[in-house]
């Protein structure tokens, strides 16, 4: 079953930004797909048996912090 987990990232704003999540997320175990809005700066994360602190710390890694929309 996919799961879809939504964040909030204030600090994104570039295109460096996206590919730095991006990067970052899609090394997260069970991470299929990583869309990321720079206008509403939201941050979607789907795929299976997703461990939000795991995909939490992916977006601290990337240098951003994060709150769940």
């Amino acid at each position: 079953m996919v799961e879809q987990l939504q964040y909030v990232v204030p600090g994104i704003h570039c295109a460096h930004c996206e590919r730095a999540l991006r990067d970052e997320l899609g090394a997260v175990a069970g991470v299929a797909e990583v869309a990321v809005d720079l206008e509403t700066k939201l941050v979607n994360v789907s795929g299976e048996s997703l461990d939000e602190s795991s995909v939490r710390a992916a977006i601290a890694e990337a240098g951003y912090e994060a709150e769940p929309a």
